[in-house]
């Protein structure tokens, strides 16, 4: 905690509004240094006129632990778009310049204390935090090694001693997708606390679980290759086809597969390819190569 204070802003540079411009300055690298929470808003959002003030008196309470940063989504739509923001007031928390925690809705005082607080502990890495965090790693890693049975356990534990890490709940709904039970993964994300139910690591157990729910309904990839390269125009086919390669962990393919229908058709089935985009880039890390490249082509596309 004592690392965070130390790199605390003055009182003036607490809150602070921003743009398109300088959200790259403002949030991501500055995030580096201390969490940023950032305040999705909108002039005509009654909900976000009750959440701001709300949010700005637990910011100041923290004394310098994090920074709040406010952007007017009609005024940025672009960064709107590129982190999903489906609805207003949405709240995310950036450390180190990833997006860690959030929130859709207007909260209660005492809930957003404790967002707060979590992302000031989060990030300030006192001895429960620090445990609790490397309790997520190990469980991660069991996932990533196929001991999904064992990862399901550690996540379940790490949540007995915080029931809203999201990073732990998260996990423990794609533990149940990579055991195939995906009754069992659906109600868990259902039943998440309204705390982090806006979470990013809850969109992403989301995606993954959408994702292979659609997997067991692909095609063959080789007929539907077939079918593309008789008919490049088929939009159906295509879209087939990029499910098909995902659900072989073809990942880039697929991802490459939209675009190519994005490019021809974008409104075709009601922008399902860019849907089925933004699906892909949710259930992967924001880091992951496939997410970064494939955003920087999907953004070329539609501001051509």
């Amino acid at each position: 905690m004592s690392d965070i204070l130390s790199n605390a802003a003055p009182a003036a540079d607490l809150i602070k509004d921003s743009s398109e411009a300088a959200f790259m300055a403002d949030v991501i690298e500055a995030s580096r240094e201390v969490p940023v929470i950032v305040d999705f808003w909108a002039p005509w959002c009654g909900p976000c006129k009750t959440l701001g003030p709300v949010l700005e008196d637990a910011v100041k309470a923290a004394r310098g632990a994090v920074r709040m940063v406010k952007v007017n989504v009609d005024q940025a739509q672009n960064i709107a778009g590129q982190l999903r923001i489906q609805s207003i007031p949405t709240v995310y928390a950036f450390w180190q310049g990833q997006p860690i925690d959030g929130f859709q809705g207007a909260l209660p005082a005492s809930e957003v204390k404790a967002f707060v607080d979590k992302v000031v502990r989060a990030a300030g890495g006192g001895a429960e935090a620090d445990g609790l965090a490397e309790a997520v790693e190990a469980g991660e890693s069991m996932l990533a090694e196929g001991a999904a049975v064992d990862a399901a356990q550690t996540f379940a534990a790490i949540l007995g001693e915080d029931p809203n890490n999201a990073a732990a709940y998260g996990g423990l709904v794609r533990a149940h997708i990579a055991m195939d039970d995906l009754d069992q993964a659906e109600a868990i994300l259902n039943g998440a606390p309204a705390e982090i139910s806006g979470a990013p690591e809850l969109d992403a157990a989301h995606a993954q679980l959408e994702l292979k729910k659609q997997a067991a309904d692909a095609g063959p990839v080789s007929d539907l290759m077939a079918a593309v390269e008789a008919d490049p125009d088929d939009r159906q086919a295509r879209f087939d086809l990029a499910l098909a390669l995902h659900a072989n962990g073809r990942v880039e393919e697929a991802v490459d597969q939209l675009l190519d229908l994005f490019r021809r058709d974008r409104d075709w089935n009601d922008g399902a390819a860019k849907a089925q985009l933004f699906k892909i880039f949710d259930a992967l890390k924001p880091n992951d190569p496939v997410v970064l490249n494939g955003r920087r082509k999907l953004s070329s596309m539609i501001f051509a």
